[in-house]
């Protein structure tokens, strides 16, 4: 079949070049249409438990997205007037941020105290420019003895604080929002620092951290792909040594990425961090069907072959065993519509969809071209060729020592596998050249953290939050969480009723405690927020019918693994001593730390039918049970190996790493095709044995199966250059696993089927 389709294109070489970059450009008219998600709810699926629970917490109190700008006075000292007046600037500049919906800070903070009978609710600090010394040291005793602003909006010692802006972005909005907000926000960060030379402010949240999505994936698309590029053409013009096939191969590639982007256009898949890699995936790929084709077709013409000849020669040889990896790698990649996190579904079906146009492009556009340019080689064997020649003695002559030596290295590096823990941590997802990763683990160090457990603690009965039973459990829930390591801080009513229980009484300090009635406790709350300001009500704390309210935790940079472990105690103390209140956490936070737990669950399901389907695929390709079965050892063991070094090396596992076996499955089971056909191709055709058929196939395929995991490795390390955590560990993983599968497939496999096949 290889034969006449070789044939038949030499004949229709022109119209075949015509007729398929039409094609392309078609498929590539599509990009038009591509959009950029900003939300980091995109890396959660529709029925994602923990989405839904924040969901349903979203939609009961007011949002949570918001905007934290730290103020840091050189001083060391918030309670300046400079410092104060900074912040007042701030506080009334920050309305103004588009959809902000509420701003919190040290100056608006709403102070109460008593006067006579009369309940003062007021700004905690106002005309800082008129106050004495006393007025400030005044200012500094109330904030730092507030436990409601105490590591949330001040530090406990007075140096760092903070102004947050809560924002409700458009259920339907168009993915402008946030750009829009940071950017306004940036602009504020400027005038402060204008105003206030010995400010340091930083500015976090997570709209903040939804805007540093795009930003990263820019990053890439300008450095890394380029990069790419570079890196590609260099290595190709150094092994293939053709100006001819690398432009050849610079087109394939260019039409792989424009087809895979404009047909994921078309579908409406929105980019992702994740999924925005994929161009560079794609262009790695695509080189790997085009050297094959090339380097068999630069050979059959040093062996004596005119153009039209070598080109159907290597068709010949290649058609199948190219159409075989293309199948396998487009099974593994859509392996990842398994994947819990749907960018990582996106990328998963991008890659998939540019494999295929560069299989399609590598056997028509590629052959066309190179019938068309010309061709310059010199006859005979070249020196990669006798070196290749001489590994596959060395492999034959040493194959018992090297099948218990790859074997013993197989076994010893999988043995480390169960040293991985699976752990993520959010903010890491960025490395530190990333401004939003800095400020926010200053704003951690130094005041308030990011990582938030929010819970809706209800009562079953309108009104039922004045309730003194359900307060002292709350209270009680409120005190456990402050005891715990790693947390920050504890936003709960309760210190408001407290607070509000005291002024009632004179300000009697005796007082600071939860009213004991009912009727009470319902008058100070309704008296309190009629005293409100717009914009500062207590919606964020408690829902309309006064049924339930929100307990919010801030905790440390913690782990993944961590945080689920305080949930995990949190569930334990409700259940028993407040279980008629019981509430799962819900926030950002919990969602990341469940997801990479819940995506391999999902992906070995993925990875496990895709294993199956690819064993079958070659079982049926190969004509051979025997052959098939072997061929999964080879095809199992590089995942397995470069889990087992992770495992040595750094030990945690998370949402990137998760889609790992199923990407890479895809991917080495190109070399194991390419060398077990040909080796195949010498024991049917040309009735050798084992040995001698394990030299032919170093002989003919050996040099282009290293230039394609050599291509492979340089893409996906190149990628490791990634600011974002996800791409950078993902391509690092990759390429480490593409290492131990040439290594596999050079050392391991022709020892196995000697042994086998003797």
């Amino acid at each position: 079949m290889g034969k006449t389709y070789g044939e038949w294109l030499v004949r229709w070489r022109y119209s075949i070049l015509i007729v398929f970059t039409l094609a392309a450009i078609l498929a590539a008219s599509g990009a038009r249409f591509l959009t950029f998600k900003t939300d980091y709810r995109v890396f959660f699926s529709e029925d994602n438990p923990q989405l839904q629970a924040f969901e349903e917490l979203q939609n009961t109190y007011t949002k949570t997205d918001n905007v934290l700008f730290v103020l840091a006075p050189g001083s060391g000292n918030v309670f300046t007037r400079e410092t104060l007046a900074s912040v007042v600037r701030l506080t009334e500049a920050a309305w103004q941020i588009p959809y902000s919906i509420r701003v919190d800070s040290l100056s608006n903070y709403q102070h109460t105290e008593a006067e006579g009978d009369d309940l003062i609710v007021d700004d905690l600090a106002t005309d800082v420019d008129q106050l004495d010394d006393a007025g400030l040291r005044r200012i500094r005793d109330i904030a730092l003895n507030e436990p409601l602003i105490v590591n949330r909006l001040v530090s406990g010692r007075g140096h760092v604080t903070g102004v947050n802006v809560t924002i409700q972005l458009p259920d339907d909005g168009t993915g402008k929002e946030v750009p829009e907000i940071t950017a306004f926000a940036r602009k504020l960060v400027e005038e402060v620092r204008a105003g206030n030379p010995d400010l340091d402010v930083y500015l976090t949240g997570m709209v903040v951290m939804n805007n540093s999505f795009p930003e990263v994936s820019i990053h890439d698309q300008k450095t890394l792909v380029p990069m790419m590029f570079v890196v590609v053409l260099v290595t190709l013009i150094l092994l293939l040594r053709s100006v001819s096939a690398t432009l050849g191969t610079f087109l394939v590639i260019i039409f792989s990425i424009f087809t895979a982007m404009g047909l994921a256009g078309w579908m409406g898949i929105a980019l992702t961090p994740p999924s925005a890699s994929s161009p560079t995936i794609v262009l790695t790929l695509a080189v790997a069907d085009c050297v094959h084709v090339l380097v068999s077709f630069l050979h059959a013409m040093r062996r004596g072959l005119d153009k039209n000849s070598a080109m159907v020669d290597s068709l010949r040889i290649n058609l199948q065993p190219i159409f075989l990896t293309s199948l396998t790698t487009v099974i593994g990649f859509m392996s990842m519509n398994f994947s819990d996190a749907p960018p990582f579904r996106d990328l998963g079906n991008i890659v998939a969809m540019g494999v295929a146009a560069a299989f399609v492009f590598s056997v028509t556009i590629l052959p066309a071209l190179m019938l068309i340019l010309p061709v310059h080689v010199k006859p005979g064997p070249t020196r990669r060729t006798r070196m290749m020649d001489r590994f596959a003695d060395f492999v034959v002559q040493r194959r018992a020592v090297l099948l218990w030596v790859m074997g013993a290295f197989i076994v010893i590096l999988v043995t480390f596998i169960p040293r991985n823990e699976l752990n993520d941590e959010f903010i890491k997802y960025f490395d530190k050249t990333i401004d939003f990763r800095n400020a926010t683990e200053f704003a951690t160090e130094n005041l308030t953290g990011i990582y938030t457990i929010d819970y809706s603690l209800g009562t079953g009965e309108s009104g039922g939050i004045s309730d003194p039973g359900f307060l002292a459990d709350v209270e009680a829930f409120a005190s456990w969480y402050r005891e715990q390591p790693d947390v920050l801080h504890v936003n709960s009513l309760t210190d408001t009723m407290k607070r509000l229980n005291k002024n009632m009484h004179s300000d009697a300090t005796d007082w600071y405690r939860l009213p004991d009635q009912r009727d009470l406790s319902a008058q100070y709350l309704l008296l309190y927020e009629m005293s409100l300001p717009y914009g500062l009500d207590l919606n964020n704390q408690i829902d309309v019918g006064k049924s339930a309210t929100r307990l919010s935790v801030a905790l440390e940079n913690v782990s993944s693994k961590e945080l689920l472990a305080v949930e995990d105690a949190a569930q334990e103390w409700l259940s028993a001593n407040a279980p008629e209140m019981q509430a799962n956490g819900a926030s950002p936070s919990v969602m990341f730390a469940h997801i990479g737990q819940r995506n391999i669950r999902s992906m070995l399901t993925g990875t496990s039918l895709a294993l199956v389907l690819i064993s079958l695929i070659l079982v049926f390709a190969l004509r051979s049970l025997k052959i098939g079965l072997i061929s999964l050892v080879p095809n199992l063991a590089p995942a397995a190996m470069g889990f087992g070094l992770w495992g040595l090396l750094v030990g945690e596992v998370g949402l990137a790493l998760s889609v790992v076996a199923g990407m890479t499955l895809g991917i080495v089971v190109d070399d194991t095709v390419h060398f077990l056909s040909k080796y195949l191709r010498a024991r049917r055709e040309q009735h050798l044995d084992s040995a001698d058929a394990v030299r032919y196939a170093f002989s003919t395929v050996g040099m282009a199966l290293t230039v394609t995991t050599l291509v492979l490795i340089a893409g996906f390390m190149v990628l490791t250059q990634s600011p974002f955590k996800l791409n950078s560990d993902m391509g690092l993983l990759t390429a480490i696993t593409i290492a131990f599968a040439l290594a596999a497939d050079f050392l391991f496999l022709p020892p196995l089927l000697m042994k086998v096949e003797k």
